[in-house]
């Protein structure tokens, strides 16, 4: 966690160095599997910078421990994006639910949707679980909370 959230800081650091970035404007970031809580983590490290979060099949993202992915993006100005995977949410079904409750307590617009019929992984084309619809559904959701988040 901390080597992720020093990462961050850096990474931020060194795009904001670049004369082609508006440093007046806010930035995305988005993880798929264990990207999840690294997108979270990265949000939470520079919550002025970062004004969108998008998570694709992510794991991890809600945990019993006080540094939890999604207690750290709480505390960002951030909206969020999570696409949960069938499978995944019926392994974990209250996670949903935490992370609803965690982002509407923190005044943080959170769109957080089960895919049905989406297996962990189903976004990459070259995975073995891709699922076309539901992946195109995720990239529009995507732009969709990029066009609002970062205008």
């Amino acid at each position: 966690e901390t080597t992720q959230m020093t990462d961050a800081k850096a990474f931020i650091r060194w795009l904001d160095q670049q004369s082609s970035v508006a440093k007046n404007r806010k930035i995305g970031t988005q993880g798929y599997c264990m990207g999840g809580p690294i997108a979270f983590r990265t949000a939470a490290a520079v919550p002025d910078r970062v004004g969108a979060i998008a998570s694709f099949h992510g794991g991890g993202l809600v945990t019993t421990n006080p540094n939890s992915p999604h207690l750290q993006a709480a505390k960002t100005k951030a909206q969020l994006l999570i696409a949960i995977a069938a499978n995944d949410d019926q392994r974990s079904p209250n996670d949903k639910t935490v992370l609803k409750e965690t982002f509407e307590k923190a005044n943080l617009p959170a769109e957080i949707e089960v895919y049905a019929g989406a297996a962990h992984g189903w976004c990459p084309p070259d995975s073995g679980v891709y699922n076309e619809p539901q992946a195109e559904k995720a990239w529009s959701r995507l732009l969709a909370l990029y066009g609002k988040a970062l205008a």
